[in-house]
């Protein structure tokens, strides 16, 4: 993954892309710190990886999932240039890493939380199969506002029913 650091910084340097998330756009150096976090993480602990497209190997986006062994539950995140969103490139990417933690992990539910106006990331959770559980009204001051959040999750044996 440290191949992959001016494409991962192209995507999680823009302002467009940090919009919703914790994250103000990062530096190259910030995300070397990312990559050499993720891949110091103990495996038990979740993964990352890298999305390319199969034509040309370029790298477009990424995704997390990360485990809470004590809960058998995991957290999915993703994160696409916007130059390749809307392709399906984050369902297709994230159906394979939500049936890499139920089958691998033996994860018992997996969520994934967003603010609510990030509407194409709820799309795509939506169709993974998972539910909006909840709903958080400004919740959290972030980024010099009050943000709220959407929770959603699929449990195992709802996957396995797909």
């Amino acid at each position: 993954m440290p191949e992959d650091l001016a494409a991962i910084h192209a995507i999680r340097s823009r302002e467009d892309v940090t919009r919703w998330l914790y994250l103000e756009p990062a530096t190259e150096a910030e995300v070397r710190a990312w990559i050499e976090g993720v891949i110091a993480r103990p495996p038990e602990m979740g993964v990352a990886r890298a999305v390319e497209l199969r034509e040309t190997g370029e790298l477009v986006g990424h995704l997390t999932l990360t485990v809470t062994p004590e809960h058998r539950s995991g957290e999915i995140g993703f994160i696409f240039h916007p130059d390749h969103q809307g392709n399906g490139y984050a369902t297709e990417a994230g159906r394979a890493l939500i049936a890499y933690a139920f089958e691998h992990y033996d994860l018992h539910r997996v969520s994934g939380r967003l603010e609510p106006r990030n509407g194409a990331s709820a799309r795509v959770l939506e169709k993974l199969g998972m539910r909006r559980e909840g709903l958080l009204i400004e919740n959290e001051w972030v980024k010099g506002e009050w943000q709220s959040e959407a929770i959603y999750a699929l449990l195992a044996r709802e996957w396995a029913e797909r």
